[in-house]
């Protein structure tokens, strides 16, 4: 039981364990990326919409 509780309460090797933390910061990168695209994605379709628009405005009606 003394072998149980060194390994999951020694100081020093809690703080070199880092695979947990290595995930976390994969998650906040893939969560910043989704956030980049998604703001790309509104900018771009806003403008995409205003062009239509001023294209439709130009042309003749029937």
């Amino acid at each position: 039981m003394a072998r149980l509780t060194d390994k999951i309460f020694h100081p020093v090797r809690i703080l070199k364990n880092s695979s947990g933390q290595t995930l976390v910061e994969y998650g906040l990168l893939l969560i910043l990326i989704a956030v980049v695209v998604i703001a790309a994605v509104a900018v771009v379709g806003q403008k995409a919409n205003n062009t239509y628009s001023t294209v439709s405005n130009t042309m003749p009606q029937p």
